[in-house]
């Protein structure tokens, strides 16, 4: 990196860039000033999973906000080695039975054991619950292209890596007590404490008091649930920290240096860096996210089954549309449902369009930088948007590829499903889009006296046309026949909003000159003129 391209980089102020400042602030804090890697000879970025269920949005929406930090660091400091790791909790006990799972009642029989110790209710080869999610987490980050390594809890703990840590955390037992305490119920502070152990009759994680500690012995004593008064050693895999220990246990056993976490964690955050810094180490760099909502303002959950899901969105938008909607101002609340789609995918070619054009500043600005490990791939050129696609699919009537492709190749004679692979994409969103929310959504109506006019006057128009000329040929002349027909200035928008109620059963659509240049002019008089002959008011009838 030249001089003038590290300056560049220094002066961006997109939010990865910020957060990856605040890296490299810890890392000033914890190496006496320098930025370098430190003992383990790289930069540890970290996100966490739960396997009690299946990978999710939040899942793909942090692992993809912390790969951007990554990459910002990376470029400022392309000479340190960086690392990110997703941490399975999968030696956490299962608390309930997950309502998205098949053999309910084989798990229900498990309550409380490991996540890695119940038997898999799927069908498939994994041995174990955790065995088939964590491949289910595997699978659905490697699909995405993430650089990433996957780390086990249950590995983690049993291969002794946690165990110097567990034995300071029994060392400073009561100071970790006393900083969890003060944000639990009266009930739960009673009886709380840091370790978890497993019962060495039944396997199971339990949740009961320490009646003793001997931190020289590296042990504590608890009653089994038989009753039967335990000493056992807190490392070898044999106990388990409660999950804001565990998190702290984490974060300075492995040194991580960034972790993201969302809002609803901040006050658990919190407390897992101050158990940190009691074990002598520093808290990670990292900021809290702003959680979904639905379109409501209502916070998703997956049990009420409100918003949208990963696989939603993927049926009906490519992922490169929800890596560009997961960049946006990750600090402010976001509405996650299906109107929002089609912006997404819009706004995410329009930044990969500018990308190639801009100046080094800019391009570290644009969500498309991070999102492409800063380069867009050949196979992205999109000469049509979404929006017009949808269009095209409203007024072709069709399902069928082919068909689209016959007027795309008229508006973009050089692009083909082999050229544009990322449009042939496009294609079939497009299709599966319109159909599940926009046709039922249609409702056409009949033109009033004035709109009947110009309606008739746009339809000659185009009549006169010929195909293939710019688009902006096309939309001088539906500007000339709204304006003649009686529409003054402070009434175009009306005159537009007709266009598309009238003729294509929807109040909104792009600029009507590229529709009409992807549509065709013969086809797009046609479709006006059916319009205005009631057609399509009978076929809603």
């Amino acid at each position: 990196m030249t001089e003038t391209e590290k300056g560049v980089a220094e002066k961006c102020r997109a939010w990865p860039f910020e957060e990856a400042k605040n890296v490299i602030k810890r890392l000033r804090a914890v190496n006496r000033g320098e930025i370098k890697a430190g003992p383990k000879g790289y930069v540890l970025f970290e996100t966490g999973y739960g396997p009690s269920g299946l990978p999710h949005i939040g899942t793909f929406q942090e692992v993809a906000r912390t790969s951007m930090v990554m990459q910002a660091f990376k470029t400022l400091h392309p000479d340190i080695p960086t690392k990110l790791i997703c941490f399975s909790d999968d030696m956490d006990g299962l608390r309930k039975v997950p309502g998205n799972v098949p053999n309910p009642e084989m798990l229900e029989k498990h309550i409380g054991m490991p996540l890695t110790k119940i038997p898999n209710p799927f069908d498939s080869n994994h041995d174990s619950f955790a065995a088939h999610n964590n491949a289910c987490l595997i699978d659905f980050l490697d699909q995405f292209g993430f650089d990433y390594e996957f780390v086990s809890s249950t590995e983690t703990y049993t291969s002794g890596k946690f165990d110097e840590t567990l034995l300071k955390m029994l060392s400073r037992y009561e100071d970790i007590k006393r900083a969890v305490i003060p944000i639990l119920g009266e009930e739960r502070a009673s009886t709380y404490s840091p370790f978890m152990p497993l019962s060495p009759s039944s396997g199971k994680v339990l949740q009961v008091p320490i009646l003793e500690t001997n931190p020289k012995a590296g042990t504590i004593v608890f009653e089994d649930e038989d009753g039967t008064r335990i000493e056992q050693e807190v490392t070898g895999g044999k106990c388990k920290a409660q999950w804001r220990a565990d998190w702290a246990l984490r974060w300075h056993a492995l040194d991580v240096d960034y972790e993201m976490a969302g809002e609803d964690l901040e006050s658990s955050a919190k407390v897992a860096g101050d158990i940190v810094q009691i074990l002598g180490g520093r808290k990670p760099a990292g900021f809290h996210y702003k959680l979904f909502l639905d379109e409501h303002n209502q916070k998703i959950s997956k049990s009420k089954g409100n918003g949208i899901s990963m696989d939603e969105w993927l049926t009906y938008a490519p992922h490169e549309s929800l890596s560009y909607y997961v960049w946006q101002r990750p600090s402010s609340g976001k509405k996650l449902y299906f109107d929002v789609i089609p912006k997404a995918v819009d706004e995410y070619i329009s930044f990969m369009e500018k990308m190639g054009e801009q100046e080094p500043g800019k391009k570290l600005e644009n969500p498309a930088w991070y999102i492409h490990g800063g380069s867009i791939p050949n196979a992205q050129y999109t000469p049509i948007n979404f929006a017009l696609l949808l269009n095209l699919v409203n007024a072709a009537n069709t399902d069928d590829p082919a068909v689209l492709w016959g007027f795309i190749k008229q508006y973009a004679p050089g692009a083909t499903p082999n050229s544009a692979p990322f449009l042939d994409r496009l294609v079939g969103y497009a299709i599966r889009y319109y159909q599940d929310f926009i046709l039922p959504k249609k409702v056409y109506r009949a033109p009033d006296d004035r709109e009947s006019k110009a309606l008739n006057d746009l339809a000659a128009r185009l009549e006169a046309m010929d195909n293939g000329l710019e688009s902006e040929a096309y939309m001088t002349e539906v500007f000339s026949a709204g304006k003649e027909n009686g529409y003054d200035k402070s009434e175009l928008r009306e005159w537009f909003q007709a266009i598309y109620e009238v003729c294509l059963g929807q109040s909104q659509g792009p600029r009507f000159g590229s529709f009409v240049k992807l549509y065709g002019v013969a086809d797009t008089a046609a479709l006006i003129r059916d319009a205005l002959d009631g057609k399509f008011l009978k076929v809603a009838a």
